[in-house]
């Protein structure tokens, strides 16, 4: 799929565009002449190849005038598609762009990094514009909020957060984000072998905390076709995540993405308890061992006499394996609640998030794809749709 479409005579700074966008974001970038301009966006999109792109530079190597006046009658037509012009700076013409419809503006020399940051904000101003059109009356319907948890640590509920927003994106490209939600020692950005430049501290405060626009520009874009909000380098600076901002924070990003997957920490404290008052669903994730299913079962009834299971309930049994003593019967009965989704004890998948890549996104063979298949399907809509499906039913550990 191409997402981005570059007009310039400048092959350098073609070759920075395309830098930009392949390894860490998702889609493919096509270029063409500055002659195309001359035909109007009917001509443009005549000579493009697949769907059509979600972000155009023009520039450099366009005329200013010539490009503003295309941008006035492109944005007209196509107005889902995020307009950005390269130039030289000049104050009269940044007037006249944002008049013609252009949605952001860079310097003929903008290096490959400050490109990835622009294209990233333009790719989801696209996503929001295209969502708005497509549902012009249920522009303000939120996403689906989807709480990773489990009260004991060492469950593999970060390999199965990460794997469920990789799945998720492929449903969804670029309408999923993840949320490290365990601000103290949260795994996300290794796991899904990232380098954040922002962490969700810098995003519940200042600016970011009132203007979705601005809350963006903190998000890490991953090539599967998903963002993450990961979580801060230093251990303090938890501190400074309350209970308050993490429910902000969902809610702006629930309007602007389809699926928040929040990646928690074990536990029930005060920012988890924030997390599953909006939630839409839960994934619990339980090993198969005595401690985790008892802690999985007293986390249960704290939260039936809190009244804060969400509708959505999801049980996924990690590290199944028949040798460990349990049966998935066993589980059942002491949490009280069908098991929905077996992942197998699995070699592969301590090495993939050790490696950062989700078994998920390499589509390497394991016994545990089947597993993280399913659980990504109960999310899919048409699977909700089907005839055949059911929220809970019996599954065995092969």
């Amino acid at each position: 799929m191409s997402r981005f479409l570059v007009i310039t005579s400048v092959p350098d700074f073609e070759r920075r565009v395309r830098a930009a966008v392949t390894g860490s974001m998702h889609g493919e970038v096509q270029a063409l002449p500055p002659e195309v301009l001359s035909g109007g966006p009917e001509d443009v999109f005549r000579r493009l190849v697949g769907e059509p792109p979600e972000v155009l530079l023009i520039g450099p190597g366009v005329p200013g005038i010539e490009a503003l006046k295309f941008a006035t009658v492109f944005d007209l037509q196509h107005p889902e598609v995020s307009l950005v012009l390269v130039t030289d700076p000049d104050p009269d013409l940044m007037l006249a762009a944002m008049q013609a419809g252009i949605r952001d503006v860079a310097e003929p020399n903008v290096d490959v990094a400050g490109l990835r940051g622009l294209l990233e904000r333009s790719c989801l101003a696209s996503a929001s514009r295209r969502r708005g059109l497509s549902n012009p009356g249920e522009g303000d319907e939120p996403g689906r909020i989807i709480a990773v948890m489990s009260p004991k640590g060492g469950v593999g509920k970060t390999t199965v957060s990460t794997n469920l927003a990789v799945g998720l994106a492929k449903i969804a490209p670029m309408g999923v984000v993840i949320v490290d939600l365990d601000v103290q020692f949260g795994d996300v950005a290794s796991g899904l072998l990232l380098e954040p430049e922002h962490s969700i501290t810098e995003a519940v405060h200042g600016p970011a905390a009132q203007d979705t626009m601005v809350l963006k520009a903190f998000l890490t874009a991953h090539p599967s076709g998903l963002y993450a909000l990961c979580a801060p380098r230093r251990p303090n600076e938890a501190d400074y995540v309350t209970a308050e901002h993490i429910s902000r924070l969902l809610r702006q990003l629930s309007h602007e993405f389809r699926y928040v997957v929040v990646d928690t920490a074990p536990g029930l404290g005060e920012r988890n308890l924030a997390v599953l008052e909006l939630a839409t669903d839960a994934v619990w994730v339980c090993g198969m061992d005595i401690p985790s299913v008892r802690g999985l079962n007293a986390a249960f009834d704290v939260l039936r006499e809190l009244q804060l299971v969400p509708d959505g309930r999801h049980v996924a049994l990690n590290f199944a394996d028949r040798r460990s003593g349990l049966s998935v019967q066993d589980v059942e009965s002491t949490i009280g609640v069908p098991v929905d989704v077996v992942i197998p004890r699995s070699k592969t998948l301590p090495y993939s998030t050790n490696r950062g890549v989700p078994v998920l996104q390499d589509g390497a063979r394991d016994a545990a794809l089947k597993g993280l298949r399913k659980l990504v399907q109960r999310f899919d809509p048409q699977w909700a749709k089907a005839p055949q499906s059911k929220l809970h039913r019996r599954v065995v550990v092969s």
